[in-house]
């Protein structure tokens, strides 16, 4: 079929993924990375490959706008079919701006999504629409969009959805928080240059890198290896999202537990934590968010989860009567002392750790609240404002009141 092995034009970083997309396991690539980790090309190859192992089936291409589509996904679908030696297998066009298979007639089709009319108008001469591509994820208005596009095009017996793009610097972005989301069938890769043979990007490319790793770092990690790197108004910079095995949890023997009271708009949410203090490591691997439950059925929720008599619960002092509730259901719950600048110094504490680890699938609203926190900016200057904004900080709340002990001990 081809003039050429696969593995001459596909980056390493993608032998795995191309494996999982052969083998029918998966029906969503999330492709993430900084320059030159080659996703796209990877992308134009597999949708390519995906119409000749499916005769019945259709493709399509999009971008947020159309005028961007020539000389961008349209011209990397054509290098695929290039690279592949399939030229003469093809006819590519740009009015309409389309790619045909001319043994089948199958199409590879090119769309900007700033005219939603033309979507909802799409129509294959036969078959179905069984795979899309939607390129720089981050510049669609959020999952919803790309959610109505998927309803509207997939009416076929299979159907498999690729998105690219380069991570924006800040965790908040519905892109970044997307590509935490897992199910199954959805696969999220991330690469970067640094895979892809140094002969395929050329000596200058190379050189920029290695020039911006010296000159900027942190613009070189968000650039060249795809980092969200925040946009310097985080609060905490020293968050790491990591899993944490059950073999790991077994072996954790500083436990910590916290809770910060809601019911609704405001949520219920515990975490649970162990504290490396020699490392002065947190790792945060439990958490139970709840709305509209009351005392006797967040209770139940944490016995439920393993929860005992015998492990400490310091809890948001704000609500005596919880806490009573909690210690008459068996568990043992205290308030969370509190005081003057008790905020400020949970927080620096928190701060100065050298990692606060968090497995987000485990704890995503955790890990959701923590990355996404960020000082109040000045208006007029645009500078940093101080104090902590009290918004959008439960889970954090809840950690810092479960860390109390540890960090009003002298010298902590």
């Amino acid at each position: 079929m081809t003039t050429c092995k696969l593995s001459e034009i596909i980056s390493p970083a993608f032998y795995e993924p191309h494996r999982a997309v052969k083998s029918g396991g998966i029906d969503e690539v999330v492709a993430k990375g900084g320059r030159g980790s080659c996703k796209s090309s990877w992308i134009s190859i597999e949708m390519v490959l995906l119409l000749i192992k499916n005769p019945q089936m259709h493709a399509v291409v999009f971008r947020k706008v159309a005028n961007t589509l020539r000389n961008s996904v349209y011209a990397q679908y054509c290098w695929a079919i290039s690279m592949l030696g399939l030229t003469s297998k093809f006819k590519c066009t740009v009015s309409p701006m389309e790619i045909v298979y001319k043994k089948t007639g199958q199409k590879i089709m090119f769309f900007g999504l700033d005219d939603p009319g033309k979507i909802k108008s799409i129509k294959v001469p036969f078959g179905y629409i069984g795979a899309a591509h939607f390129e720089e994820l981050d510049q669609y208005e959020g999952p919803e969009e790309i959610r109505n596009v998927e309803q509207s095009i997939f009416r076929g017996p299979t159907a498999i959805c690729f998105k690219s793009y380069n991570p924006p610097s800040m965790m908040r972005n519905w892109a970044n928080k997307y590509a935490q989301e897992t199910r199954p069938g959805k696969l999220v890769h991330h690469s970067t240059y640094l895979t892809t043979p140094p002969a395929w990007l050329g000596p200058k490319f190379l050189a920029d890198a290695e020039h911006l790793k010296e000159k900027n770092f942190t613009a070189y990690r968000h650039e060249y290896l795809g980092e969200i790197v925040g946009s310097g108004t985080e609060v905490f910079s020293n968050i790491k999202a990591e899993t944490i095995t059950d073999e790991q949890i077994k072996t954790f023997d500083r436990i910590y537990n916290g809770i910060d009271w809601g019911y609704y708009p405001d949520p219920f949410h515990f975490c649970r934590m162990h504290y490396d203090a020699a490392r002065r490591r947190l790792y945060i691997f439990q958490e139970i968010r709840a709305y509209r439950k009351g005392n006797r059925e967040t209770a139940d929720m944490l016995i439920a989860a393993g929860i005992t008599g015998a492990d400490l619960i310091t809890a948001d002092s704000a609500e005596p009567k919880s806490i009573g509730d909690y210690n008459s259901y068996g568990l043992y719950c205290r308030g969370a002392l509190k005081g003057p600048d008790s905020v400020k110094y949970g927080m620096k504490w928190l701060q100065s750790l050298d990692a606060i680890i968090i497995d987000p699938v485990r704890c995503p609203e955790t890990y959701r609240e923590f990355s996404e926190y960020e000082y109040e900016v000045d208006p007029k200057t645009g500078e940093a404002m101080e104090g902590y904004p009290d918004v959008d900080n439960h889970a954090i709340d809840s950690v810092r009141y479960a860390m109390e002990r540890v960090y009003r001990r002298r010298g902590q």
